[in-house]
């Protein structure tokens, strides 16, 4: 029996993510951005945030002040890194609803730039009947606690779900608890998988 519930994740799927664009007006160039991301360990710290740790707190850890500075203000610069949704995916999921599948997302957030994606994307928060923000939760994908607690709220089997997901990783990682699971690379791509999985 093919998937009724669908999960999606957010960034990459349904939302752009560029975190360079937070700090492009202070640093001038996307290469000095890029620098800077480099330097910070920026992308490892944004994983420890989106596993529940504070920007304030990561920003601590830097030595140099103007670049501690600038990690610290990240959380109030969040809404220029998410600026543009991935229109096609949207149109994907509207339709997935329109059949009556259940639309459901886990996504690798923090808790505190979740608030602030929000803003710019209002739908994020009243589309899905099930949402787990992993920075809320302090846990991350791909561990298998985090599929299993979207399952337990939504009231699901894993083997009732389609999850969706950019990274591979986070696809294995849905496949080991029982979801079947597609990693996106593109809206007609996803369209024609879920075309062949009998879902459209």
């Amino acid at each position: 029996m093919s998937p009724t519930q669908i999960v999606f994740d957010i960034g990459g799927v349904l939302v752009q993510w560029d975190p360079h664009l937070a700090w492009i007006e202070d640093l001038g160039s996307r290469e000095a951005v890029a620098a800077f991301i480099a330097r910070t360990d920026f992308m490892a710290r944004n994983t420890r945030a989106d596993g529940g740790a504070a920007f304030a707190d990561l920003a601590a850890e830097i030595e140099d002040p103007t670049d501690r500075a600038l990690l610290a203000g990240y959380v109030a610069r969040y809404a220029r890194t998410v600026p543009t949704p991935i229109a096609g995916s949207w149109d994907l999921l509207d339709r997935l609803a329109d059949k009556g599948h259940g639309i459901h997302a886990i996504t690798n957030w923090s808790a505190e730039t979740w608030p602030e994606g929000l803003k710019v994307h209002p739908r994020l928060g009243e589309v899905f009947s099930t949402l787990v923000v992993s920075g809320r939760e302090h846990m991350l994908k791909p561990q298998p606690e985090i599929f299993e607690l979207l399952c337990a709220r939504a009231g699901i089997a894993p083997a009732d779900c389609l999850f969706i997901d950019d990274s591979s990783k986070n696809v294995a990682g849905a496949k080991a608890v029982g979801m079947d699971a597609v990693q996106f690379t593109s809206p007609d791509a996803l369209e024609a998988d879920l075309v062949a999985r009998g879902l459209l």
